[in-house]
């Protein structure tokens, strides 16, 4: 392996100004902020897939004060924005990541226009509130927005190169979130039957493929160069001043040097998938991970090679997965199937321990004890009665993936002994819920009253008794159902420290030149804990806006 820190002299003359790492969301924005601020650009990508998390994504996009708001007559501010955050954001958080969450209020509303005035994509209003909208600041519509369906056409030959989901992507967010394709799969179809034939016959695609070909079609027109299977293995920097000056990347069988005259973006996402580093950062059970198994923490890896803080690497995008394949393996998909009017989560004591119906159940899930560092409830299970299978048609579906899933028993009892909870805490528990559920109230979680919860399970109003709360169902009706509900996630949110300027920094505050940071790649401001349902697009791409701009500004 030859040496990260070698001089630039032996680097290839013919170079492009910057160099952009990934081609997800945040990649596809700062290849083309910059592109369009005149800079020449290369975008490398290791594998034979574009598009990154961000193409199997369901590609809500949380932006406040966007013009789409304004123009649908709704009022926001930067200062109602920042103090949402500080409010909804993990206790400390404000201390270190302030400067970060100005930075992105501030960037965000223009990264939307920019990307609108430069690419087929186009936006809509979700109707969708903010998972804490009664904190502070929070709005109970007008941040969140969703890409409106493109055709994979636009891409000519490279539309067989765009990574797939396991989502299904003929529906927009706004018609997932809407009409509860899962839950009710033909009530779904036939609501948007003309627009589902339509796309079909177009070969459109909406959520994370719409996203994703509007980036790579705006990239692509604007005159960035975009080279797949080329695995970028190492960042080249100057030995006297410690710039980066490029990398060493792997394609064609070759391993050659490139060198960026302007700067490097690492967007390479998430390590999830590199075993050693995961277990490292989340001990305990982990579930299914529902990402690209290409998300192997390169970025992580080569900016601490050469001394970057990496920081926020216990931070991720916790989800409940139903089980799935996605390139012939084991794989999980993305749905919130615990939010059932007769379902409870027990942790391994056989106790609640969070509302089902939290936006931020990941979190929960991923509670570690101080001491140890060990997670408090892992494993956890679903536990429901007979009505729990009853719905949902494509819950089942997805459950014949694993053999053995789901588990079933005629009592309690029975149920626990299986899953190796305790069974006189599992029966207390379900037997307090059910008087929970009798009084239309739960005292311990709240579930069904937040704003977000209410959205969720369909809540018009209920007084103060919790009479008409339609989340709060018992479970009584044999045969008792148990679920495994472990720690799955859909991206890592930790990796290199950077300024507001998304500039790389070493661990005494200061810069490594010529290295940015945008996207799962970056120890991100916004961690667990999410603001938005939408607060991974939305801060990827206005991260990956920040990094193109700044590498214009200061790198001339």
């Amino acid at each position: 392996m030859s040496d990260p820190r070698s001089s630039p002299q032996s680097l290839a003359p013919a170079a492009p100004d910057i160099i952009v790492i990934g081609s997800g969301a945040a990649a596809l924005s700062a290849a083309l902020a910059a592109r369009k601020g005149g800079a020449s650009v290369l975008i490398l990508e290791k594998s034979e897939k574009v598009g990154g998390t961000s193409a199997m994504s369901g590609a809500g996009t949380w932006i406040p004060c966007n013009h789409h708001a304004r123009a649908a007559g709704l009022s926001d501010s930067p200062e109602e924005v920042l103090t949402y955050l500080r409010a909804a954001s993990a206790p400390g958080w404000e201390q270190t990541e302030d400067h970060l969450w100005q930075a992105f209020v501030e960037n965000a509303p223009k990264m939307l226009e920019f990307v609108e005035a430069n690419t087929p994509l186009r936006f809509a209003l979700v109707q969708e509130p903010d998972p804490q909208a009664e904190k502070p600041g929070g709005k109970k519509v007008g941040r969140m927005l969703s890409p409106r369906p493109l055709s994979r056409r636009l891409l000519g030959p490279l539309a067989r190169k765009l990574r797939r989901s396991t989502l299904p992507h003929r529906f927009t967010y706004q018609e997932m979130v809407g009409n509860d394709p899962y839950g009710a799969p033909v009530s779904a179809v036939l609501r948007h039957l003309p627009q589902l034939l339509h796309r079909l016959v177009t070969d459109s695609a909406g959520q994370g493929n719409a996203l994703m070909i509007g980036m790579i079609k705006g990239a692509l027109d604007a005159g960035c160069r975009l080279e797949l299977e080329s695995r970028v293995t190492e960042l080249v920097v100057d030995p006297t001043s410690g710039r980066v000056e490029g990398v060493e990347v792997e394609r064609n069988g070759k391993r050659e040097r490139l060198a960026a005259r302007r700067g490097v973006v690492l967007a390479t996402g998430g390590f999830e998938w590199d075993t050693e580093l995961f277990k490292k950062n989340f001990p305990g059970p982990l579930g299914w991970r529902g990402s690209p198994p290409t998300n192997t923490g390169d970025g992580q890896k080569m900016a601490a090679k050469i001394g970057a803080a990496l920081g926020h690497m216990d931070q991720a995008n916790i989800y409940p997965v139903l089980p799935t394949r996605y390139e012939g393996k084991q794989h999980g998909m993305p749905a919130l199937y615990q939010a059932h009017p007769h379902a409870i989560v027990v942790d391994r004591d056989g106790r609640r321990f969070v509302s089902e119906y939290d936006y931020n159940i990941g979190e929960a899930l991923d509670r570690r004890d101080p001491a140890t560092g060990e997670p408090l409830h892992l494993p956890c299970w679903v536990i429901a009665d007979a009505r729990f299978l009853k719905a949902p048609l494509l819950f089942r579906w997805y459950a014949h993936y694993e053999k053995g899933w789901i588990r079933k028993a005629p009592s309690l009892e029975a149920l626990a002994a299986t899953i190796g909870v305790p069974a006189n805490a599992l029966e207390a528990t379900v037997e307090r819920f059910n008087g929970f559920a009798r009084a239309g109230r739960d005292e311990d979680f709240h579930r069904g009253e937040s704003v977000w919860e209410r959205y969720k399970g369909h809540v018009k109003a209920h007084g103060a008794d919790g009479a008409g709360n339609p989340t709060l169902g018992g479970l009584s009706e044999a045969p008792f159902v148990a679920v495994p509900l472990n720690r799955s996630t859909v991206g890592t949110k930790g990796g290199a420290r950077t300024n507001e300027r998304g500039q790389v920094l070493r661990p005494d505050g200061s810069i490594i030149p010529g290295l940015y940071c945008a996207g799962n790649a970056m120890a991100n401001p916004i961690g667990t804990r999410a603001v938005g349902s939408g607060t991974t697009i939305g801060p990827c791409l206005t991260w990956g806006y920040i990094c193109g701009n700044n590498l214009l500004r200061e790198n001339r």
